[in-house]
């Protein structure tokens, strides 16, 4: 079955980047505490994120979604 991992995405794409988890919540508003809870799935980012998400780390908000196995 196929599972859509939002925060395996963000940290893969994050870690790409060479960004802090600090740093990436500093760009985004939030703190870095939040985006830890994000990698750890424990926590989603609100929808209105995304974007802004996707343009700090250069992909498109349907690479988040992206299924996989």
């Amino acid at each position: 079955m196929k599972r859509i991992r939002i925060s395996e995405k963000i940290k893969e794409y994050r870690r790409k980047k060479g960004i802090s988890q600090a740093r990436f919540g500093s760009l985004l508003g939030v703190s870095a505490q939040a985006v830890s809870k994000w990698e750890r799935d424990m926590n989603y980012p609100d929808v209105v994120l995304l974007s802004d998400l996707a343009e700090i780390l250069d992909c498109s908000v349907d690479d988040f979604f992206t299924a996989n196995e």
